[in-house]
């Protein structure tokens, strides 16, 4: 069944599904994520934290809350984020926890007593996306995160086994690590540490868009009432 007279995929992947599902080619255009657009309004150049210390802290933002992760996948990297978190005091870790009781009740229990993890509440849109902007590297289980890090030239690792997002990991921007407590142990360590890899990732090219999703999309528009 035809659902729209236009479709806009964020990527290659997204368009070839669409084909998949019999829709006419030129009914079809590749935009990228609006939402790559939207950071240009929240990301401002002088943005400010008391969370965010100054000076040669690298900052590493964490967030995770899939229902799939709860229980022992969480115990897991929290462990591991702890066990890193010992090693390298000068590395600054910011979680911004969930308002799910079992997120919060798991992360106080491993991390609330270490002096380079902050914990606190969760941050509204324009604080989170200058978090990342600010920060070396974010760890998540978090599908929004996966599209919006690359755009700043921020690594991903991927608390998780699968994404719905592989152009991310054909691409180079994100890395998927799961949920045990050595592959996230040795999976971030390789980043802190691994200045080249770091910089592998930090530079790939983000594929989902060029932050002008909103113009190609009008562009689009015209085109078709044009031709109609």
């Amino acid at each position: 069944d035809v659902l729209a007279d236009l479709y806009f995929a964020p990527t290659q992947q997204s368009r070839r599904n669409l084909l998949e599902e019999n829709h006419r080619a030129q009914d079809i255009f590749i935009t990228g994520n609006t939402a790559i657009d939207a950071m240009k309004y929240t990301i401002q150049a002088d943005y400010k934290n008391f969370a965010l210390s100054d000076g040669d802290h690298k900052h590493v933002i964490v967030t995770m809350h899939r229902r799939e992760n709860l229980g022992e996948p969480m115990k897991q990297v929290f462990r591991a984020l702890k066990r890193i978190a010992l090693e390298f005091p000068q590395v600054v870790f910011i979680f911004p926890m969930h308002k799910n009781p079992q997120v919060r009740q798991l992360a106080q229990s491993f991390l609330d007593n270490l002096e380079n993890v902050q914990l606190m509440e969760p941050l509204d849109v324009v604080d989170f996306h200058n978090f990342m902007a600010k920060s070396y590297l974010i760890l998540s289980d978090s599908g929004g995160v996966q599209e919006e890090a690359p755009s700043l030239g921020v690594p991903v690792l991927v608390l998780r086994d699968t994404t719905e997002r592989p152009e991310g990991i054909q691409a180079g921007t994100l890395k998927l690590i799961g949920t045990q407590e050595e592959t996230v142990d040795r999976g971030t360590k390789d980043l802190l540490v691994g200045e080249q890899e770091h910089r592998r990732m930090a530079q790939a090219k983000n594929p989902y868009g060029d932050g002008k999703a909103s113009q190609h999309i009008i562009e689009a528009i015209v085109d078709y009432f044009q031709r109609k």
